[in-house]
């Protein structure tokens, strides 16, 4: 399989985030399926053009986060993490942040449920 990703060296969010977020995003709209395996460190940091350690960092990252696990033949393979007790926790932190902010805004509960479902619509 040949995955494709690209950085952008302008741009705020450091480079093994960018890594991070694309791999994230690959998953959540089947770019990437269970089992795929990623390429190499060595491997991506020279199809993208970066050092290796921005990579094992995007790596580490998605490991800890169970997105990958590591097989010694196969290297880093995609595997969606088991825990969606541990994920649902993670996401409902992330979401009260993002709700206090929307109140702030005076944003709706409509209008929330609006961008939900149209950012959902990726997804599925």
């Amino acid at each position: 399989m040949s995955i494709i990703l690209e950085v952008d060296f302008n741009s705020d969010e450091a480079l093994y985030m960018q890594l991070y977020h694309q791999i994230i995003m690959g998953i959540a709209t089947a770019r990437f399926q269970e089992g795929d395996s990623l390429p190499s460190v060595r491997q991506m940091a020279d199809s993208i053009g970066i050092n290796m350690h921005t990579v094992n960092k995007a790596y580490t990252i998605l490991k800890e986060e169970g997105y990958v696990k590591v097989d010694r033949r196969k290297g880093a393979v995609i595997a969606v993490d088991a825990d969606r007790m541990r994920t649902l926790a993670e996401l409902k932190k992330e979401l009260r942040v993002i709700l206090a902010k929307s109140s702030c805004k005076n944003i709706s509960k409509e209008e929330i449920y609006e961008l939900i479902e149209e950012i959902y619509e990726d997804y599925i």
